[in-house]
């Protein structure tokens, strides 16, 4: 299966009644969530998101993880995977915050001085 390039026609949405019931679920503040290729908000506005690019880089790879699985596939391993080892422990979860940890460090990184230790 050819993937087109990741974050190609990529939409987010702002105030999703989706997100804002995971949010209620997960009893936070604000959320992100995928739903194929639409990132859907709530608690954030699209711009302070886009600014947190780990998060983003988060919210990427579940976009890549619905690209590699297809929707439905994707849905059905995702909750799977959930009521096996919970939401945290989730291989998904595991992924996208490992690739949002990544892009934390990196980010430090390149804020850091000119010859000052990384």
């Amino acid at each position: 299966m050819e993937m087109e390039p990741l974050g190609k026609n990529i939409k987010i949405i702002e105030r999703s009644p989706f997100a804002r019931i995971a949010r209620w679920v997960l009893k936070s503040p604000n959320v992100a969530m995928v739903l194929g290729k639409s990132i859907h908000l709530s608690g954030v506005s699209k711009e302070n998101f886009l600014q947190n690019t780990p998060w983003v880089a988060h919210e990427l790879i579940h976009v890549r993880q619905f690209q590699e699985h297809g929707f439905f596939k994707f849905l059905w391993l995702y909750l799977l995977e959930s009521m096996r080892v919970g939401y945290y422990q989730n291989k998904y979860e595991v992924e996208a915050r490992e690739a949002g940890t990544k892009e934390s460090y990196l980010a430090s990184a390149q804020r850091k001085k000119p010859g000052s230790a990384v």
